[in-house]
């Protein structure tokens, strides 16, 4: 009899022994791939946070470079707005400030340049009527720009770029100058942007 129990007993205990064994190996199996599944998801997170840190920063701004020279606009236009030239630079500046990690300065050894003047800021009628009454006018501005790049003179460029804005002929222009000239300048800052960091 104490056979028997004894060994009903080892049987038992060894069946137990068993049991705990397959338990705690597939908690640990779970623990291994929960961490691992954790970890991942931690890497493509940060990954994909990198990326758009880099596509909010801009285009191509060479490693090394640190710095950009933004020249004042000289304002050579034929109708002169007497704002226009700071205007104009403050909105190009602003944009490069906060497109690319570029630090501004008022040196000419930068590692990029910009500069050059607007050529052009006319208004002229458009969508003439029968009447030969225009309905509508265009405020122009043209600006060339020049741009230098210390680390690849193939990236250099002179270009005049312009932008327009139509308004109702019926509308005094002395009220909504402001906000036509802000428009523009917005514009052509970013296409100068564009052509100087992205190579659009």
């Amino acid at each position: 009899m104490n056979w028997e129990y004894r060994k009903e007993h080892c049987i038992e205990k060894l069946e137990n022994m068993e049991l705990y064994k397959k338990c705690y190996t597939g908690k640990n199996l779970s623990s291994i791939f929960l961490k691992i599944g954790l970890l991942i998801n931690l890497i493509l997170i940060t990954s994909c946070g990198m990326k758009l840190n880099v596509s909010m920063t801009g285009g191509n701004v060479d490693p090394r470079a640190k710095t950009v020279h933004v020249a004042t606009f000289s304002n050579n236009a034929t109708l002169v707005n007497p704002s226009l030239s700071q205007n104009f630079t403050n909105a190009l500046k602003d944009r490069v400030q906060s497109q690319t990690p570029l630090s501004i300065v008022d040196s000419k050894n930068a590692d990029y340049i910009l500069e050059g003047e607007i050529v052009t800021y006319s208004i002229t009628p458009v969508a003439i009527q029968g009447n030969d009454v225009a309905a509508m006018n265009r405020l122009t501005i043209a600006v060339r720009v020049r741009f230098k790049n210390k680390f690849d003179e193939n990236q250099n460029f002179e270009e005049v770029i312009s932008r327009y804005s139509d308004y109702l002929s019926t509308l005094n222009f002395t009220s909504i100058e402001s906000g036509l000239v802000s428009s523009i300048n917005d514009a052509i800052a970013e296409e100068v942007f564009k052509k100087a960091f992205v190579n659009w």
